[in-house]
C-alpha cells in the first residue's frame, strides 16, 4: 500500500496479529507448536511438531513458522506466553547472543542458536512488536494455539510409541 504526502511516497505496510504457542512433553521429548495469523477478516491457523525437542524449540519454531508465512515486510503484533521468546528479542538477548559468537554474558553457548539465526533475520524483514500474555489464563487466541500444540505433541508421542 502507498500513498503520497507533501511529494514523499509512503509505503503503509500491511498490519497482521500473529499469535503462537509451543508445547513439549518431556522437555526434551515429543513437542508441537501452533500459530494463528490475523490479517483483516482473514484468519490461517497452522501448526507442527517434532519427535525429540524441547519447549523452547517449539516456542521459536511457532514464531518462525507464522513470520515465514508472511510474502512482504509487514508490521506484526505478535503475542506468545513465551518469556524465553518475548524477553530474548525484547531485552536483547538474542541479538547479543549473536554479536558475541553465540555465547552468552556467562561465557556459555546459547542455546538454539540455530533457530534465533532464523528468526533474527525474518525480525530484519519485518516490525514485529511482542507482546507476552500469561498462559494458561484464557487468552482466547493462546489457548487455540495451546491445543494445537498439544494436538501436535500427542501425534509426535503416538508416532514415538508405534516405533
Amino acid at each position: 500500500m502507498t500513498e503520497m504526502r507533501k511529494g514523499f511516497t509512503v509505503i503503509r505496510m500491511k498490519r497482521v496479529e500473529i499469535f503462537t504457542d509451543g508445547s513439549c512433553s518431556g522437555n526434551p521429548g515429543p513437542g508441537g507448536w501452533g500459530a494463528i495469523l490475523r490479517y483483516g477478516d482473514r484468519e490461517k491457523r497452522l501448526s507442527g511438531g517434532e519427535t525429540a525437542t524441547t519447549n523452547n524449540r517449539m516456542e521459536l519454531t511457532g514464531v518462525i513458522e507464522a513470520l515465514r508465512q508472511l510474502r512482504e515486510p509487514c508490521e506484526v503484533s505478535l503475542t506468545s506466553d513465551s518469556r524465553y521468546v518475548c524477553d530474548a528479542i525484547g531485552k536483547g538477548w538474542a541479538e547479543s547472543w549473536r554479536k558475541h559468537g553465540w555465547r552468552k554474558a556467562d561465557k556459555k553457548p546459547a542455546l538454539n542458536s540455530d533457530l534465533w539465526e532464523i528468526l533474527l533475520h525474518l525480525l530484519e524483514l519485518h516490525k514485529v512488536t511482542f507482546h507476552w500474555v500469561k498462559g494458561h489464563a484464557g487468552h482466547p487466541e493462546n489457548e487455540l494455539c495451546d491445543r494445537m500444540a498439544v494436538a501436535e505433541t500427542e501425534k509426535k508421542k503416538n508416532s514415538v510409541s508405534r516405533i
